[in-house]
């Protein structure tokens, strides 16, 4: 955008989120640009926001990755992502570390041709011969019956993967194939099958797929896959509308027909997945609905053909269309192994998304998925059950499910081995419900919990501790056993991450009967929360569960006045003076509620402060203006435009900081001082609004916006 154009183009990145890719060793990074022209008199003109999506591939991750300097990298790398996600980013590779890659072997595994047996009405008593290719051409131009001879040897042929070098040589053969089937795949299902079988073979190796995208079998299949489907809507109707009597000879044939059919869609589709391989043909498929395709048939009943369909929905990463009907929950639990590996997989990558969790637990797979723990697809289940309970809603629900007792029993079946991430990260979550705490702290559940964090030293286990004693009622009396074990760990000489999470705990236990005077005295702990609170001594997390645990304690009266003698009040008002400039660091969070609560904050704390004022108002400007100011340093000195030299071609700029000239300040109106800062009465003519809507521009193009005090929009 040219200097002179009086629009102004902002962009922000908004809503950063970090997730893991659930296939592979990767970052997914949700951001949302929103992108605004603001007119002349600075009012926004266009606004358009869009979703966007970064994959930060992890190809050196490895068991003995160190996952925190792998984490600062990524950080320092990736401007999307804020430096107080380090923390975030660590966890999520410590995740990716652990995460096992069970069945993935048998996940890549490609169907092969000779998974493929004829059925009964197309076997043959003779042998093919490679010899013989060209009789069985001519068959090809013979009656149907012969026509399905004539393809059943050459699928014979076909199935053998030394055949099909000399077999694409045979453009005839071919050609006729391919013919047929387009000109009769009507007038017989066994014909349709057996060729398409045959373009299958081909297709199950990628160096012959520019053979079968030749001869257009791809697009054929759709339009075979698709009519199916509809006949099998009008068999349907059909035999609804029959009498009781004829019902049953229908529904013979019927089965029979189905089961033809039902091979042939399996075929096609198979043959498709093998082709989608290729991400232009795969999206040349989604525009064709298969997924529509896809889910009509996840109502059938054969398991071969419903493992190529969730095959086929999983290879695509596509949410389901109908979001309204998670049919995928009918097919679990199954005894069909690879089927029900595969389903949980697809319902893996859809868990993702917040409205599809949603809708399976309307479908009931909390206890389903519950119900599968305790055999192979534990890894899988778990990692389902634990997207599902990061939503709060749905919480509660865990308590009605065999869930928890199964989870309780894994935990304490880990000894002192390294526990699972998956599986405390889900514990950690049912924590934090109040019903779901009661269930985990039934018979000796926190007692054996307890005894594992202290021993073991337990971050994570300490953090489901913590979610335990956030609940009031029965579970909050618990801990009256265990404050003691709880204080004891508040020394100088424990790791910070234990003891934060100890302090947290022990903050939360507003409980009447505790006497906490006697704990501050037994343990020592006054020295220890008044050394935190001086400058420098201790990470932010730590000095926040102080002043927490300061607060919880105040309560009785007895500390508070021992508090007050010790002298950690002036150090607890020494922090409030600390906290603009927190906030003012808040200003630009990527919370909407966090930005609004740290903006009218600091719009009181300058109207007291008049040095905190000043330092506010350069930070505003700096934020609403950043994107000019960049321009303008960045602006390239041999390009000679006049605004940028003085008389004698001294850049304005020169190498100190731009904000630091009070003249870059002046407008047209001459109502910003020479000191940069607004005068009082335009300041109370601003906020009157008595200014209107004129706003104000610098000499430079720069459009300036209020200064100290104002409200941001």
């Amino acid at each position: 955008m040219l200097a002179g154009d009086p629009r102004y183009l902002k962009r922000r990145v908004k809503s950063c989120t970090l997730d893991v890719h659930p296939t592979e060793k990767a970052l997914v990074v949700h951001y949302e640009v929103e992108a605004t022209i603001l007119g002349e008199l600075g009012e926004a003109m266009i606004g358009e926001r869009k979703e966007c999506q970064k994959i930060i591939r992890l190809k050196s991750l490895n068991a003995h990755t160190d996952t925190s300097s792998l984490a600062r990298k990524v950080v320092e790398e990736c401007r999307l992502i804020h430096p107080s996600k380090l923390r975030e980013v660590e966890q999520l590779l410590f995740y990716l570390q652990k995460r096992k890659d069970s069945n993935d072997n048998q996940e890549k595994k490609r169907i092969s041709p000779r998974d493929f047996t004829p059925y009964a009405g197309v076997e043959l008593d003779e042998e093919a011969s490679i010899n013989r290719i060209d009789e069985y051409v001519e068959l090809l131009y013979e009656d149907v019956q012969e026509k399905i001879r004539g393809a059943t040897l050459i699928f014979q042929l076909a199935r053998n993967p030394d055949n099909l070098e000399e077999l694409i040589q045979n453009e005839a053969a071919l050609g006729a194939l391919a013919r047929v089937l387009r000109e009769d795949w009507k007038q017989s299902v066994d014909l349709a099958t057996t060729i398409t079988y045959i373009f299958f073979c081909f297709s199950s190796f990628s160096q012959f797929h520019g053979l079968v995208t030749h001869f257009k079998i791809g697009a054929l299949c759709m339009n075979i896959i698709e009519h199916e489907l509809k006949r099998y809507d009008l068999w349907q109707d059909e035999l609804q509308k029959k009498k009781k009597k004829e019902h049953e000879k229908s529904l013979r044939k019927y089965q029979s027909l189905l089961i033809k059919q039902e091979q042939l869609l399996r075929v096609a589709l198979c043959l498709l997945l093998n082709l989608a391989e290729d991400t232009r043909t795969e999206l040349k498929m989604r525009n064709k609905n298969i997924v529509h395709m896809l889910v009509k048939i996840l109502d059938r009943e054969d398991e071969e053909l419903l493992l190529v369909v969730v095959s086929f929905l999983k290879k695509l990463s596509i949410f389901l269309e109908n979001k309204n009907d998670m049919k995928l929950a009918r097919l679990l639990p199954c005894e069909h192994e690879e089927l029900q590996s595969t389903t949980l997989r697809l319902l893996l990558n859809l868990s993702f998304d917040t409205s599809l969790r949603s809708q399976m637990v309307q479908a009931a797979l909390v206890p389903k998925l519950s119900s599968l723990l305790g055999n192979l697809f534990r890894q899988l289940s778990m990692c389902i059950l634990y997207h599902i309970s990061m939503d709060d809603r749905f919480k509660s629900m865990f308590a009605d499910t065999d869930c928890i007792p199964q989870l309780m029993r894994m935990v304490f079946d880990c000894g002192e081995e390294k526990m699972d991430v998956e599986l405390i990260s889900l514990c950690i979550n049912l924590a934090a419900n109040k019903s779901d705490a009661q269930v985990i702290c039934e018979g000796n559940g926190l007692k054996m919990l307890m005894k594992r964090a202290l021993k073991l030293k337990d971050v994570l286990v300490m953090k489901m501790i913590r979610n335990l004693s956030q609940h009031n009622g029965p579970t909050k009396s618990l801990f009256l056993d265990h404050v003691g074990d709880l204080a004891a760990q508040i020394t100088e000489d424990e790791a910070e991450e234990f003891v934060i999470e100890c302090l947290g705990t022990l903050a939360n236990l507003t409980i009447p009967d505790l006497d906490w005077a006697l704990v501050l005295k037994e343990y020592k702990l006054v020295p220890y929360l008044k050394d935190r609170l001086k400058p420098g001594s201790a990470e932010d997390d730590l000095i926040l569960e102080v002043v927490i645990m300061i607060g919880t304690v105040s309560v009785d009266d007895s500390c508070a006045a021992m508090l007050a003698k010790s002298g950690i009040i002036p150090a607890l008002i020494e922090l409030l003076n600390e906290a603009p400039a927190y906030l003012i660091d808040l200003m630009h969070d990527n919370n909407a509620e966090i930005r609004k609560v740290c903006n009218n904050t600091l719009d009181i704390i300058a109207e007291y402060d008049e040095e905190w004022g000043k330092k506010i108002q350069t930070e505003k400007f700096r934020w609403y203006n950043g994107q000019w100011l960049e321009m303008v340093e960045n602006r390239q000195m041999d390009e000679g435009e006049p605004f940028l030299f003085g008389e004698d071609a001294e850049s304005f700029i020169g190498n100190g900081e731009i904000l630091e000239r009070p003249d870059l300040f002046y407008s047209p109106d001459g109502i910003i001082s020479a000191d940069g800062a607004l005068s009082p009465d335009f300041y109370t003519d601003f906020q009157s609004g008595e200014l209107g809507q004129t706003g104000f521009m610098n000499r430079y193009g720069a459009p300036c916006l209020p200064g100290p005090g104002s409200k941001s929009s």
